[in-house]
C-alpha cells in the first residue's frame, strides 16, 4: 500500500504536461537529458528541474553509461497510483449498481401502476 507521501509525490509529478510527456518518451526506452529536451522549447536546466521532480517521486532513475547518464522509467509508483484509483473506481461501480437497482425498481412500480 503506497504511503500518502508517495501518492502526493506521484500525483504532483504527474500534474505537469511536460513531465507526463517525458514519462511517455521514457516508456519507449531510456534517453539522455539532451534527447528528452529535444521536443520541448525550454532550456536544458528547465528540463533538468522536471527530471528532478520525477526522480524525487521515484518515477525515473538515472544510470551511468560512460559519458552519458540515461534516464529510465520506474513504473512502480504509477502502479501504486493506479491501484489507489482502482479502489475509487470500485466505489463508483457499486454506486452505479445501486442506481441501476433503483431505476429497475421504479420501472417495475410504474409497470404495476400502468404508468409506462
Amino acid at each position: 500500500m503506497p504511503t500518502s507521501a508517495n501518492l502526493d509525490a506521484t500525483f504532483q509529478a504527474l500534474s505537469d504536461p511536460t513531465r507526463r510527456a517525458i514519462l511517455a518518451r521514457l516508456a519507449q526506452g531510456e534517453a539522455s537529458v539532451m534527447e528528452l529536451a529535444e521536443p520541448f522549447d525550454m532550456s536544458q536546466p528547465a528540463i533538468s528541474k522536471h527530471l528532478k521532480v520525477l526522480e524525487n517521486a521515484g518515477l525515473i532513475s538515472r544510470g551511468r553509461d560512460a559519458q552519458r547518464r540515461p534516464c529510465k522509467l520506474e513504473a512502480q509508483p504509477l502502479a501504486e497510483a493506479t491501484g489507489w484509483l482502482i479502489e475509487y473506481r470500485k466505489y463508483w461501480e457499486s454506486q452505479f449498481d445501486r442506481l441501476d437497482d433503483l431505476l429497475d425498481e421504479l420501472k417495475r412500480l410504474e409497470a404495476m401502476t400502468g404508468k409506462t
